[in-house]
């Protein structure tokens, strides 16, 4: 039986009243498997950060519920950032005054019983991150840095990251991710951590969730999530337009192009049998997936603008 770290259901961020209000997030209903490396993918203004501040307690649900490891945190966020084990890299890495040393001796004293000064020194060393400078000075990408080796020091049982890989260049990149699935996934811990940067997910995430306009367009397993979509380009007549497994349908001279959501052979089978002839069949990136989604739920009317 699957248990989870973080699970919502239909939770709802709404922020203004009537028809001003703004529906951050909408419904969501998602589920985060301990032991996994979950991103939560979507653009900018998605709801992905209201959704992880719900989770850590510092925003509160207009309607709906978030569990972390069955605690509430709206109720009693020291709980889960305590007791649970919670560590949580915001999206504003402005931190403090001071320097990062001084910000690794305080974490330590907050987490006595799983702080690691050998995976602080790891992380210091591949993010090659300087301790004595005021944090407040720092580049952002510095920030970023001083933020990541203090919650992965933490060795939480939970690690939430917001936009974890702002401001870092490409080897600073590569070595955050190391240390991620390296260090930060040992004894079934879990990561959680938001994005619009698919490519960097996509290589170390386990699980994932898309968003869009606050809402959780698909869920699961990243290689089940690969398996379910598919392009398939066809030539023929008679063709259909939709059905249950068409996201999208493209025509261009002879050919017909559809992107399949789900059980994508079955599909072509059955285009086949009607007389299509198969011109090519591929798999989707996480990249075209998430662009495919985002576009069908742009093209959905929003239900206020039909009344």
């Amino acid at each position: 039986m699957t248990t989870f770290a973080i699970e919502t259901d239909h939770l709802v961020k709404t922020y203004g009243l009537g028809k001003k209000a703004i529906h951050a997030v909408d419904g969501l209903s998602l589920h985060v498997p301990e032991g996994s490396i979950y991103g939560l993918l979507g653009r900018n203004s998605s709801g992905k950060t209201t959704t992880l501040r719900m989770a850590m307690g510092l925003a509160r649900p207009t309607s709906g519920t978030v569990r972390v490891f069955g605690l509430d945190p709206a109720r009693d966020p020291e709980r889960v950032r305590v007791l649970a084990q919670t560590g949580y890299v915001p999206e504003d890495k402005a931190l403090l005054s001071f320097n990062t040393r001084k910000l690794l001796e305080l974490n330590r004293n907050f987490y006595p019983d799983t702080w690691s000064d050998a995976l602080a020194r790891k992380a210091i060393d591949r993010l090659e991150l300087s301790l004595d400078q005021a944090i407040l000075r720092l580049s952002l990408g510095n920030k970023t840095k001083s933020a990541l080796v203090t919650a992965i020091a933490q060795r939480s049982r939970l690690l939430v990251l917001d936009e974890p890989t702002t401001g870092l260049d490409p080897v600073a990149l590569d070595q955050l991710l190391r240390l991620l699935v390296e260090d930060c996934t040992a004894d079934g811990r879990t990561i959680f951590l938001s994005s619009h940067q698919l490519a960097e997910i996509e290589q170390i995430a386990d699980h994932i969730g898309i968003m869009d306009r606050g809402k959780l367009l698909l869920e699961g397993p990243l290689d089940d999530v690969r398996a379910r979509f598919r392009r398939v380009t066809v030539t023929g007549t008679a063709l259909p337009e939709f059905g249950p497994s068409v996201l999208s349908r493209r025509t261009e001279g002879p050919a017909t192009q559809y992107v399949l959501q789900s059980d994508p052979a079955a599909f072509t089978d059955r285009l086949i049998r009607n007389g299509a002839t198969l011109v090519d069949s591929t798999p989707l990136s996480l990249n075209e997936i998430f662009l495919e989604l985002c576009r069908k739920e742009e093209s959905t009317p929003d239900p206020e603008v039909l009344a």
